[in-house]
């Protein structure tokens, strides 16, 4: 009992992480008109403090939704209102409408960042302890280990605290971690009721909306439609249309109200994809102008059809095989498929695939620390941009050596180890001498590693031709792209082939 001390410690090293972190810069920092991120926040308090709820998500004099109008779904409005009272009460001149438009200080700082500390405390944090608690025959000590590596995982760490995103990813993360706990633990209820209040904080999550639904019809089947899968199945509805419902409820007294807000989730104007972003449409770009010469509504049924295919396999194999092993890893491909086909993609959604690798660093400690460094390294240009090149550097160090002490990252790199062995028998089939894909993947690994700190260092010490302004962003993203894709590819086999055999799997009882 002495060593869950030690997780005491751990929770404080990942607050004081955090906080170092925010001491840095921040989206948009003294960059008028539209200053950025931070400024989204803040203006969301100031037009729901000030606003009746029906004009929240409609252009009018005193909401200009031009100028980072509201487009996150209800419960975000809310939490934007709840800190905006807080607000009222410290200074007035925060939220004070129009007249707040740009207001920087170090006290209001400290404020917005203070707000993204509480929501970690409340609701993330606890959600990473109590995964880590409840895993099975491992030993107290790799708990504590796992917890670290994940409350130290740098991606959520500097969009969160440093780049500021405008909304805290750290809310819809966490409730989407707890749904995994319910539905993992047989508390099917509470765990729908955790995963729809994420889809309702942030719509990105519904990159986890397929694994959930898939993994609770697989457990309705099991336990046989024409009984208690019946029952189940009809509680899991009242639930979903229970909580969406209250969530909603404000928006539902007029047709055009919840017109409106929808429009405002879905701006599909927007385009294919935005800035640089370590997708397939954004490096595809790079050869051929695809958002230029194919319409966009075509645009859209391509990004379908390539995200629901690349999902479609794992979700099938989920459905009728149901486990909390392979729902997990279902999580990581169906949101690595979204991320990397689907329509407006941000490069800070990667966060959403991370969240999910996180949960499976013990089961491949090597794979997983290998994607979590690229996820960081796949949002450079960002940080770059928002002077956060220290913090990033620092954090992926700290959490690259947290990795590489507790687990045996580099050790962890045979047929069994990296879940492949079931695949590699298979092949050997048609193919004896396939036995170098272990060999193929450490080498790939140095490859990744090597071009990565090539790329960041060429990146801050080179100025880009005049001509290419954007090449070494563009190449950062190219870069990561063919990461994910490979990671994708190796998710799905992982998926596929039976790695139920495993013998180091642990299960979440």
């Amino acid at each position: 009992m002495e060593k869950w001390y030690w997780m005491t410690v751990v929770i404080l090293m990942g607050l004081t992480v955090r906080w170092a972190v925010s001491l840095n810069s921040y989206s948009g920092a003294g960059k008028p008109p539209m200053f950025g991120d931070y400024e989204a926040q803040r203006h969301w308090q100031e037009v729901t403090y000030n606003l009746p709820i029906k004009q929240w998500y409609f252009n009018s004099t005193d909401n200009n939704l031009q100028y980072w109008g509201l487009d996150y779904p209800p419960l975000t409005a809310y939490h934007s209102f709840l800190c905006a009272y807080v607000a009222k009460f410290i200074n007035p001149e925060w939220i004070a409408l129009h007249a707040s438009r740009g207001y920087e200080s170090p006290e209001h700082k400290l404020f917005m960042r203070t707000t993204v500390l509480i929501a970690d405390l409340l609701i993330y944090i606890p959600a990473v302890v109590f995964y880590c608690y409840c895993l099975k025959e491992i030993s107290v000590k790799k708990k504590i280990a796992i917890a670290l590596c994940i409350l130290l995982y740098p991606g959520l760490i500097l969009i969160d605290y440093g780049h500021f995103q405008n909304i805290y990813n750290s809310v819809s993360l966490g409730f989407a971690l707890w749904g995994v706990l319910g539905v993992s633990c047989d508390w099917d209820l509470l765990g729908s009721l955790a995963f729809c209040l994420a889809i309702n904080y942030k719509q990105m999550e519904l990159y986890h909306s397929l694994p959930f639904f898939c993994f609770l019809l697989g457990k309705c089947f099991k336990k046989d439609l024409k009984g208690k899968g019946c029952v189940l199945l009809m509680k899991l509805v009242c639930t979903v249309v229970a909580s969406f419902s209250l969530c909603w409820f404000p928006f539902f007294t007029e047709w055009e109200q919840t017109l409106q807000v929808l429009r405002r989730l879905f701006p599909v104007d927007r385009g294919l994809f935005e800035d640089k972003v370590a997708n397939i449409w954004c490096s595809f770009n790079i050869f051929l102008k695809i958002k230029d010469i194919v319409p966009r509504h075509i645009q859209i049924i391509i990004s379908f059809c390539f995200t629901f295919l690349s999902l479609l396999p794992a979700c099938i194999k989920l459905t009728l095989q149901p486990s909390p092993k392979g729902f997990k890893f279902t999580l990581v491909s169906c949101a690595l498929s979204f991320f990397l086909f689907s329509f407006q993609v941000h490069e800070k959604s990667i966060l959403l695939v991370s969240l999910p690798v996180c949960l499976i660093l013990y089961d491949i400690p090597f794979m997983a620390t290998w994607f979590l460094l690229v996820s960081t390294f796949s949002m450079l240009p960002l940080l770059l941009k928002d002077e956060l090149l220290i913090p990033s550097v620092v954090t992926t160090m700290a959490f690259f050596v947290a990795c590489t002490t507790f687990f045996p990252v580099f050790g962890k790199t045979s047929e069994e180890e990296l879940k492949l062995k079931s695949f590699c028998i298979s092949v050997r089939k048609y193919l004896p001498r396939f036995t170098f894909l272990p060999k193929l993947i450490q080498y790939l690994f140095l490859t990744s590693v090597i071009a990565m700190l090539i790329l960041t260092l060429v990146t801050v010490t080179v100025d880009p031709p005049q001509k290419l302004p954007d090449l070494f962003s563009v190449l950062v993203c190219f870069i990561s792209c063919m990461n994910f894709l490979f990671f994708l590819v190796y998710f799905n086999i992982i998926i596929l082939w039976d790695f139920k055999h495993g013998r180091s799997q642990k299960k979440i009882n």
